[in-house]
C-alpha cells in the first residue's frame, strides 16, 4: 500500500513532486517506488512517486513471537553476541568499501588529529547519564561513550544511506535524497500548521556528530542552531568538523546534555528535531523525549522525528540474517518498533500528526505545538 492516496493536499504534491525530480535525475524506478499521481503545474506534468509500504504495521521480526523470542535469546548469549556484533559492523564496512566510502581513512583522519582538545570545551562534567545510554550500541561495548564510534560515526552514516538508497548514483545524490526529503517534508509541515511562524531557533536532540544538524544550519541560514547530544566524544568531533568549514552567519552551539532533560529555556525553539534517535531508546526515553520537546516548542512550533521506518516494505522483508544482526547492535529495537509513536505525541499535547516515508527504509514524522497552547 502506497503512503500517500492520489488526491493528497497540493503541498503533499508539492513534497511528493520534489522527491520525483529528484529521483528522475538519477533515472531510477526500481521496485521500492510506486506510481501514486500525477500533477500539471505551468503546462509541466510530474510525476509523482512514493516509496511502498509493507503489509503490516511493523515487521513481523519485531513482534512478540516465538522466531522473535529466540533471536533475543542468541543474541543474550554472549560468544554468539560476538559474533553477530563482528558481523553487523562488517555489514557496515562493506557497504562503504562498496561505495567507494574511504571508512578507514576517514576513521583514522579523526582519531589522529587535534579533536581531543574540544573535549573540555564541550563535557559537561557533573552529568549523569541515563542507564540505557551505557548500554552497548552499534557494535562497541562502550556504546556512544567513546572516541572510536565518535570517528567512525560519520562515515557509519554514509554507509547506513547508501544501504537505504542503493540505486543512487552518487553517495552524494543518496544523502541529498535521504536529507532533501526529511527537510522537504519539515518546511511543507511548518508552512501548513505554524501559522506563519518562521524558524528562528532549532534544537537538534541526539545530533550525534552533527550531520543532521548542519544539514539544518545549511537549509536554514537565518535560523539560530543547537545542537544537543549525550555523547561528548560525539560532539567534540563535531565542533572539531565545523571549525575546518567557513564561518556561519550564525555558528552553531554545541550542548552535552540529556534530550529528556536539556535545561534549555521553555517555549524557545519553533523545531525541534530527533535524527535516528528513537531507535536506540527504550519507550520510557521517548515519551521523555517528546515530553521535553513539547516543553521546548513555541506555540505554532514543529516537531520532526526521522527513524526506521516500521511500514517499510524493506525493512518488513528483512532477510532473518539481516534482522538477527540489526538487533544485535540495537538492544531497544524491538521497544522502538512496538511503540505506538503517534499516540505517545497527541498524548504529548502534539497536533496535526503526519507520517511520510521519506526514503525507502526510513519515516518522517511531523507534528505541531497547538497555537493555544499556554
Amino acid at each position: 500500500m502506497a503512503l500517500w492516496a492520489t488526491s493528497c493536499s497540493s503541498s503533499e504534491k508539492l513534497f511528493l513532486a520534489s522527491s520525483a525530480a529528484t529521483r528522475r535525475r538519477m533515472g531510477s524506478r526500481r521496485r521500492d517506488f510506486v506510481h501514486v499521481g500525477m500533477t500539471d503545474q505551468a503546462e509541466t506534468e510530474t510525476i509523482s512517486i512514493a516509496y511502498k509500504e509493507g503489509d503490516r504495521e511493523r515487521p513481523k521480526w519485531a513482534d512478540e513471537t516465538p522466531f522473535s523470542r529466540l533471536v533475543e535469546a542468541l543474541i543474550s548469549f554472549k560468544p554468539f553476541y560476538s559474533l553477530l556484533k563482528l558481523g553487523a559492523r562488517q555489514v557496515l564496512i562493506s557497504t562503504a568499501e562498496r561505495n567507494n566510502i574511504p571508512w578507514r581513512e576517514m576513521t583514522k583522519e579523526i582519531l589522529e588529529s587535534d579533536v581531543y582538545k574540544e573535549l573540555n570545551t564541550i563535557q559537561n562534567t557533573s552529568l549523569q547519564y541515563p542507564d540505557y545510554y551505557l548500554s552497548p550500541f552499534h557494535a562497541y561495548d562502550e556504546g556512544n561513550l567513546s572516541w572510536l564510534a565518535a570517528a567512525e560515526a560519520e562515515v557509519a552514516t554514509m554507509s547506513m544511506t547508501r544501504r537505504a538508497i542503493p540505486y543512487a548514483p552518487s553517495n552524494e545524490e543518496a544523502t541529498q535524497e535521504m536529507r532533501g526529503n526529511w527537510v522537504q517534508a519539515i518546511k511543507q509541515h511548518h508552512m501548513k500548521h505554524s501559522g506563519n511562524v518562521t524558524i528562528q531557533n532549532i534544537v537538534d536532540i541526539g545530533c550525534s556528530v552533527g550531520v543532521s544538524t548542519r544539514f539544518l544550519a545549511d537549509e536554514f541560514p537565518s535560523a539560530k542552531v543547537t545542537g544537543l547530544d549525550l555523547s561528548p566524544y560525539f560532539l567534540s568531533v563535531a565542533q572539531y568538523k565545523e571549525k575546518k568549514r567557513p564561518p556561519r552567519k550564525n555558528p552553531i552551539r554545541w550542548i552535552h546534555a540529556a534530550g529528556e532533560n536539556t535545561g534549555l529555556p521553555s517555549k524557545s525553539f519553533d523545531l525541534v528535531s530527533f535524527s535516528y534517535v528513537f531507535h536506540e531508546c527504550p519507550e520510557r526515553a521517548i515519551i521523555a523525549l517528546v515530553n521535553e520537546a513539547f516543553r521546548l516548542l513555541r506555540p505554532g512550533g514543529t516537531l520532526a522525528i526521522t527513524d526506521q521506518a516500521p511500514k517499510s516494505k524493506i525493512l518488513q522483508e528483512l532477510s532473518p540474517a539481516l534482522f538477527t544482526l540489526m538487533k544485535s547492535t540495537e538492544p531497544f529495537l524491538n521497544e522502538y518498533y512496538l511503540t505506538d509513536l503517534e499516540e505517545r505525541l497527541r498524548e504529548a499535547g502534539f497536533v496535526n500528526m503526519k507520517t511520510f516515508l521519506t526514503d525507502p527504509r526510513h519515516m518522517t514524522m511531523t507534528a505541531t505545538v497547538p497555537h493555544q497552547h499556554v
